[in-house]
């Protein structure tokens, strides 16, 4: 019977080719030669080629019936072969029970294996034609989605690809961005479409006379998510970069070689249960969310500048967070994030001194060894070694604890409510001793006197073997605890056409979580660190009169408080060696020498910090003269501490194309910055303003 059956099945593979090729009404007599058609044009008409991929189609969809019939008879076959194994080891089983049945059951074991055998090369059989029909099927599709008569390969048809490639169990996402886009400023920055908020010029800055445009395609992003499940825990991960990174060896020139930026990498683990685990770079958790507290649904104003605006609480740094998520209503997240504290003011001790190879009648610092010591230190510079940046002049800070960030939302109704807070430790190292001058007690801090915040600092002499000289003696760790508190509204109405959404942050030592880049801290006389109180708001429309456009309006502000303190101690120390010469007299020739001599200039008693009502702002307003054809001058006599950032932004989104093929829109935005600075001597407050327009031209992924 079995091998009756697989003879049946053979005869039908043979045959069912010939039978499904075969039209139903096929003349069975053979076709006689027609007349050579007459050459047509090699364009044909839309409805001759709608025609011919219908044809190919109903083609397709008959080669895929068939296949579908084999694979079905090659699943019976399999089941044979399963049912003929399951005979043989039945007959296995009796021939060992029974060794008087041995030649009968042997002859059944041996009916089995032939069986088994035929079956076996039914199904080679059966393998052989799904693949040729697999191949065939291959070259139908390759007709229909290539046009007669094209140079290239094009999809003409409206099926898509899947958005997710399908890699050993895990979905592997591709996305981003190509971008075109431009800037420019009424008042020049030497950035790019990325605006240094911090350091945007006053009227004494050079650059504040000039306009720039800048053309750049570095906000081009790319990105790929990878996630999988494993029983009842998603786990994967997302990576994002783009091309706003600058090297050493970066350039406008030729190539405009720009670096890779990570922006996120991070990896994460979530439960059915509402548990989230993530670590990795991402954005802080004190960055506004648009859904819960989950990654990648970060509320980020739509502007084309990659510093986004003022009063945009953010940062992305590196971080672990947990999140609980209670039925997508409520959700409570904790995060450990490594900050990089940043310090402002001036006016800071320091001792200079110089050592003198030259005449004492001649005395003057060109050509001299100088050296320039302090009583504090916040930041270091990066290790090459250990690959960070060493030409960043600011440096690392060496943080004694990650900042610790609680946050909660809530998703009811029409809105989406988070309150949330930080906690910041800052730790510098002083050194009392670092500032000396050449007399006993030149450490002693000169007590200010009103308006200035006095501070009396360090009272006494070092007790050092060389007491007027710098030195570490007394060096120690000094920490301070800061932090600040923040809430956030934001609201979808009229059918989700119209957003609103509010802001506020304040606490002492954020600046570095606004936009603008306040600084976090400054220095008081004895090198403790005096945290500046901060604020930041952010109002925020949106509104999707159309499917296609998007308008927005933001308006933020980002303030500091005066942290001014007197009793600043700037020594100059002056050394010039002995020096000997001859002199000669009535023909007799001496020698004569000038002992070795030290001067001490003690500036004092010194204003400085944050802010200081007495700090001079008096050169602000007065245009400085290039230091040579590439270093325009920055000004001087202007400590422009600022106090209030603003920035209003207008700006809309017009999609020209979005659907599976991707995303194509352009974009134009305009903002008008200002940056007004605390008063200081005689009342002078200096201000900035600029102008800036940008647009944008991206094409997304799909």
């Amino acid at each position: 019977m079995n091998k009756l059956a697989a003879l049946t099945l053979s005869l039908f593979l043979v045959c069912g080719p010939a039978f499904a090729d075969t039209p139903k009404d096929a003349d069975p007599q053979p076709a006689k030669p027609k007349p050579a058609a007459t050459a047509k044009p090699a364009d044909k008409s839309d409805s001759a080629i709608a025609a011919e991929l219908e044809a190919l189609r109903q083609a397709l969809q008959a080669q895929q019936e068939q296949l579908n019939l084999l694979k079905e008879e090659l699943a019976k076959r399999d089941r044979q072969i399963d049912a003929a194994r399951e005979e043989a080891a039945a007959a296995n089983s009796r021939a060992t029970e029974a060794s008087s049945k041995a030649v009968e059951a042997s002859s059944k074991a041996t009916e089995a294996v032939a069986a088994s055998a035929d079956a076996k090369a039914s199904t080679e059989a059966l393998n052989s034609s799904v693949t040729a029909i697999k191949t065939s099927n291959d070259e139908v599709l390759a007709l229909v989605t290539t046009p007669p008569n094209s140079g290239m390969s094009q999809l003409v048809n409206s099926d898509d690809g899947p958005t997710s490639i399908r890699f050993k169990g895990i979905n592997l996402t591709p996305g981003g961005y190509l971008e075109a886009a431009t800037v420019t400023r009424t008042r020049a920055t030497s950035g790019d479409i990325a605006t240094p908020f911090a350091s945007l010029p006053f009227t004494a800055n050079d650059l504040s006379h000039v306009t720039e445009n800048v053309f750049s395609a570095r906000q081009s992003r790319i990105s790929l998510l990878a996630q999988g499940k494993v029983g009842s825990v998603t786990i994967g991960g997302y990576y994002e970069a783009d091309f706003l990174g600058a090297g050493t060896t970066s350039n406008n020139r030729q190539t405009n070689s720009y670096v890779l930026r990570d922006r996120q990498l991070f990896a994460q683990a979530a439960w059915d249960s509402g548990w989230i685990i993530t670590g990795g770079q991402m954005w802080s958790l004190a960055t506004e969310y648009k859904k819960g507290l989950f990654n990648r649904q970060e509320n980020t104003p739509q502007m084309i500048d990659p510093n986004y605006v003022i009063g945009f609480t953010w940062d992305r740094t590196d971080a672990i967070r947990v999140v609980k998520d209670f039925g997508g209503k409520l959700s409570l997240g904790v995060s450990l994030e490594g900050p990089q504290a940043t310090l402002g003011g001036r006016g800071f001790d320091s001792v200079t001194t110089i050592n003198n190879a030259a005449a004492p009648a001649t005395i003057v610092t060109s050509g001299a060894t100088t050296s320039t010591t302090s009583n504090f230190f916040l930041n270091a510079p990066g290790a090459s070694a250990g690959l960070n940046n060493a030409f960043d002049a600011t440096g690392y800070a060496l943080n004694k604890a990650p900042d610790f960030i609680v946050k909660a939302a809530l998703d009811e109704g029409i809105g989406h409510y988070e309150v949330f807070g930080i906690v910041s430790e800052f730790r510098n190292r002083i050194y009392p001793c670092g500032v000396v001058g050449t007399n006993a007690n030149d450490t002693d801090f000169i007590v200010g006197t009103t308006p200035l915040v006095t501070y009396t600092g360090f009272n006494g002499s070092c007790v050092s073997a060389n007491p007027t000289e710098v030195s570490s003696f007394g060096a120690f760790n000094r920490s301070s605890t800061g932090g600040g508190a923040g809430a956030s509204a934001y609201w979808m109405l009229l059918h989700k056409k119209l957003e609103l959404g509010l802001k506020f942050v304040g606490g002492d030592g954020i600046g570095r979580y606004g936009a603008g880049q306040l600084a976090d801290a400054t220095a008081r006389p004895d090198g403790s660190l005096a945290l500046i109180r901060g604020m930041q708001g952010l109002g925020r429309v949106e509104f999707h009169p159309m499917p296609k456009l998007d308008v927005y309006l933001y308006w933020g502000g980002e303030y500091a408080w005066r942290a001014g303190y007197a009793g600043y101690e700037a020594i100059t120390v002056t050394k010039t060696p002995a020096t000997s010469f001859p002199v000669t007299v009535g023909g007799v020739t001496t020698i004569t020498t000038i002992p070795a001599t030290t001067t001490t200039k003690i500036g004092a008693p010194g204003i400085g910090g944050y802010g200081n009502v007495l700090a001079v702002n008096s050169g602000c307003a007065t245009e400085g003269v290039p230091v040579n054809d590439f270093n325009p001058s920055t000004g001087a006599s202007c400590a422009g501490d600022i106090r209030l950032q603003m920035e209003p932004t207008l700006g809309f989104w017009y999609r020209f194309y979005q659907g599976p093929k991707g995303r194509f829109q352009f974009g134009v935005t305009y903002s008008y910055f200002t940056r007004n600075a605390w008063s200081g001597a005689e009342g002078i407050s200096p201000r900035g303003v600029d102008n800036m327009f940008w647009t944008s031209l991206r094409y997304y992924i799909p």
